[in-house]
């Protein structure tokens, strides 16, 4: 059913963007639904993604709905691993389910890229490990029946959707454990802060003016 859990979290990562932000990376952009979100703010966006599939159906898309004089995210299609990020620049970072397809420690390099002030939000994926893993997968599972058949029914009665399958992008299980990530975020992003989310996610922000708690 047409329940995305990372589009469900998109006002939550908006809600942390610094005041006059003018800059944004997506890192890890899939279709592009999150960066025409920035971009509808006002922002210039970077998205980018490994996969050429996903990066060709958002330039499409782009193409089909794009207006005159409308400000659009500059797709592109690449692995942040391979590519020289410019230092200082970016007053934005976002990364959506994308952090467990690379090293954890990439997110230095997104760290160098912040621009004083500038914030990093990681909408990150986990295994269960613990109990407190498994309790939280648990009580997710009813809540997300219900939403999933909302939303089937909201669209159903709204006669919503295009009669094509969207291209989804490619998925990769994650591997470590959320105390893992809890650590190894602290040595690299100093006062970054961590919170566990409902559906099978977590929310990392870190500020470059030296942290603060997320929202």
């Amino acid at each position: 059913m047409p329940f995305d859990h990372n589009d469900h979290y998109h006002r939550l990562l908006l809600r942390q963007m610094p005041p006059n932000c003018r800059t944004a990376l997506d890192v890890g952009c899939g279709t592009g639904r999150f960066a025409w979100r920035l971009a509808g703010l006002g922002v210039e966006v970077d998205a980018i993604d490994p996969s050429e599939e996903v990066i060709s159906e958002a330039r499409d898309a782009m193409d089909a709905g794009l207006t005159p004089g409308e400000h659009a995210p500059r797709f592109r299609c690449a692995d942040v691993t391979q590519v020289q990020l410019p230092k200082a620049h970016y007053d934005f970072i976002s990364c959506l389910a994308s952090v467990h397809h690379m090293p954890f420690g990439t997110v230095a390099a997104l760290r160098d890229a912040l621009a004083p002030g500038g914030v990093l939000v990681v909408l990150g994926c986990y295994p269960e490990r613990t109990r407190l893993d498994w309790a939280w997968s648990l009580a997710a599972v009813p809540v997300n029946a219900i939403v999933r058949l909302a939303v089937f029914v909201r669209d159903r009665v709204g006669s919503a959707g295009t009669g094509r399958n969207p291209t989804r992008a490619p998925v990769a299980r994650p591997t470590m454990p959320l105390l893992r990530i809890r650590r190894e975020a602290a040595a690299l992003l100093p006062g970054c802060r961590i919170r566990r989310l409902l559906f099978w996610r977590y929310l990392l922000v870190f500020r470059n003016d030296g942290g603060g708690p997320a929202r």
